[in-house]
């Protein structure tokens, strides 16, 4: 159906200041003659129209005096995707029926999609015409393994179709990806610094936290500016071989920057999901060689060596069908990497790294080395089994920080991560062992402390999985930016007793 602003009289468009995230929100008061004349509830979806500009939005109903009968309010995403003033003229209209959620509906029944099914909820998706409901369905209705490997390439394929896609015109485009579930892993800076230094091209994007104390572009952000346009990113990427950007600053894969946003919110991370994800980022950023890093450990995010046996399989199997050449590295999943957990927290052990300092983390140094000499091996550059010894070289002659610096500076310059000013120690109460780590409630406090939305929280972890510590000696520091904040993450850590497991005299404690 067309749109004709004649046939309705124009509302006046007020901006409310209201934050709705991404979903943009329209408001109405009861009595508005537009709500009685074309039928509008709340929760109704709405087509707003302004000039040469439209999006869908929810509709909110106000029932106050905070709107005019003749003006319409909008949330900040809302205004800001109009691109609105105060009091343009606004039409609105019912929109057409979204027939890709019939695909949804089936999807929720068992039903396999098609390539076709999956491009259109794709391109609705990015069309703004589902709602967060509609988003929450389909990701739930695809999790559980309900996604086959066909459907996972389809995915994947539409994802890459409905965003920005780089031809660098090379043989040669690295790129790698950790699956998480493993805090403080931030093996990327060190990784995409090191095959920089060799002369390899590496044009990394990262996601912001999903359901982690931190992603990596979380944590590169407290070091240097991560929204870079795709033009920037070009830039940096022929100065200096790679970049370290955020994937949603570049629209790579919108579809899967909405779906991640509501994933966060559900804590849900499906696998069939997570490979078009990951994947769908990085044929669209232009890489042709892909490893993917998979932590195995009873609190990790794959638990089993089954399961990440399977992951891995389909994985490859994707890839293949993508024409990505792929490998997969399954690595020790049983404790956190480094000490901090957290944005500035895990920024500081990078630097502690690339810097090659005495205190840096050893597990860090050693993981951040196996994954780059890996992709040296890849591709060829190394032959089997010399790959980590190049890569530590790098870092032993300063090259890979170097590269870093340069990184940084052309991103818009290397700045120091915030410190926090509140912390509370937990400290040992006997001379004891430590027996295990539990990543899952590590991640929580870091979480409850206010990372990853403050970039200073977060966890400093004194101690790994067989050390041996004195009475009183600190075994882990919460950092927080605001008191509040870091209370609740003490009273979790109180009552959850288990996110360490000590041994003292012979008798397990926690």
């Amino acid at each position: 159906m067309s749109f004709t602003p004649e046939k309705m009289a124009p509302l006046k468009a007020r901006r409310l200041g209201i934050n709705t995230h991404h979903e943009p929100t329209l408001y109405l008061r009861e009595d508005s003659p537009v709500c009685r004349s074309e039928g509008f509830e709340s929760l109704s979806r709405i087509t707003v129209n302004c000039q040469d500009r439209h999006i869908i939005a929810s509709l909110n109903i106000v029932c106050s005096d905070l709107l005019e009968p003749d003006q319409a309010g909008f949330s900040e995403s809302a205004w800001q995707r109009l691109e609105l003033k105060p009091n343009a003229e606004i039409w609105l209209s019912h929109p057409r029926p979204v027939q890709s959620l019939s695909y949804v509906r089936a999807k929720v029944y068992g039903h396999e999609l098609d390539e076709l099914q999956l491009q259109s909820i794709i391109n609705d998706i990015v069309e703004g015409r589902y709602a967060d409901v509609h988003l929450a369905a389909f990701i739930t209705a695809c999790g559980d393994d309900a996604l086959s490997d066909h459907e996972i390439t389809a995915l994947t394929e539409a994802m890459v179709k409905a965003g920005s896609r780089i031809d660098w015109g090379l043989e040669q485009v690295l790129d790698k990806h950790c699956v998480g579930g493993l805090p403080g892993n931030r093996t990327t800076p060190i990784v995409v610094s090191i095959l920089t230094a060799c002369g390899l091209v590496v044009p990394k994007t990262s996601s912001r936290a999903i359901t982690s104390p931190a992603g990596t572009a979380d944590t590169m952000e407290t070091l240097t500016d991560v929204s870079l346009t795709l033009e920037q990113m070009r830039d940096v990427v022929n100065r200096e071989n790679g970049c370290l950007a955020w994937g949603g600053s570049v629209r790579l894969s919108p579809a899967d920057d909405l779906l991640i946003q509501v994933e966060r919110a559900l804590d849900i991370d499906s696998e069939g999901q997570l490979i078009a994800s990951v994947l769908s980022k990085k044929l669209a950023a232009g890489a042709t060689h892909v490893l993917i890093d998979i932590p195995v450990g009873p609190t990790a995010k794959v638990r089993s060596q089954e399961a990440a046996e399977k992951l891995s399989r389909s994985f490859k199997t994707v890839g293949a069908n993508l024409g990505l050449k792929l490998e997969v590295l399954l690595t020790d999943g049983s404790q956190p990497v480094g000490r901090g957990i957290g944005p500035a927290l895990e920024a500081r052990d990078i630097l502690a790294v690339l810097k090659n300092r005495s205190d840096a983390p050893a597990d860090l140094m050693q993981r951040s080395t196996l994954i780059a000499g890996a992709m040296l091996e890849m591709i060829g550059i190394e032959e089997p089994g010399r790959g980590q010894s190049r890569a530590q070289a790098v870092i032993d002659s300063g090259e890979a920080w170097d590269r870093f610096r340069r990184i940084c500076e052309a991103q818009g310059g290397l700045k120091n991560p915030p410190v926090a000013p509140y912390r509370y120690a937990l400290v040992a109460p006997h001379a004891c062992e430590v027996l295990g780590v539990d990543n899952r409630q590590l991640a929580k406090i870091a979480k409850l402390a206010g990372a990853p939305a403050d970039p200073a929280a977060g966890i400093e972890l004194h101690v790994k999985i067989g050390d041996r510590v004195e009475q009183y000696q600190p075994l882990l520091t919460i950092h927080a930016e605001n008191a509040g904040e870091l209370n609740y993450a003490v009273d979790y850590l109180t009552d959850h007793k288990l996110v360490l497991t000590l041994s003292c005299n012979g008798k397990e404690s926690a």
